[in-house]
């Protein structure tokens, strides 16, 4: 009898060790018409912070997993932060625009994809303007939408007219 009541209660302490070590059920999805909005927002956030080079609002608007493919490159956490900041303090100016964000949601994550349109601005060369098709997978955290994912490609300019 001690062995069973022995084993029932080491059965119990494993029930319970496993309990507490299975994640907490997801929160409630985020309501879609809201979601859709804040995803948009989301966007226009990480490039205020990124216009200001603000690191600190940089940091709330992506995960701690945070990568992105822009320029042919990949960029982990901060780089791509860091290469914005860098090219600032060379002079570049940048402009960017969200126009019609499409949103696509699985109730805590999203994609969104869009038509950057903007300017680029060197320290030697004048403003040129140009467009970025973007897209972006986000998981909202129960507080907010952060951007886990980002990729951007430069549209080409278009070829300069044949003279005949």
């Amino acid at each position: 009898m001690k062995r069973m009541m022995m084993a029932l209660a080491a059965f119990a302490a494993a029930i319970v060790s496993a309990c507490a070590h299975v994640p907490p059920a997801p929160a409630a999805c985020p309501a879609p018409d809201k979601a859709i909005i804040e995803v948009g927002q989301t966007m226009r956030d990480m490039y205020a912070a990124l216009t200001k080079d603000d690191l600190g609002a940089w940091r709330a608007v992506i995960t701690k997993d945070f990568f992105s493919f822009d320029g042919g490159r990949r960029f982990d956490g901060d780089a791509l932060f860091d290469l914005i900041k860098t090219n600032h303090a060379k002079g570049t100016v940048y402009v960017w625009t969200v126009n019609i964000p499409k949103v696509d949601l699985a109730c805590d994550m999203a994609l969104v994809t869009y038509v950057n349109t903007g300017s680029v601005t060197s320290s030697s060369a004048a403003m040129r303007s140009v467009s970025w098709l973007e897209s972006a997978t986000l998981r909202h955290d129960g507080q907010r939408w952060r951007i886990s994912f980002f990729h951007s490609t430069r549209v080409p300019d278009p070829p300069p007219p044949q003279q005949s």
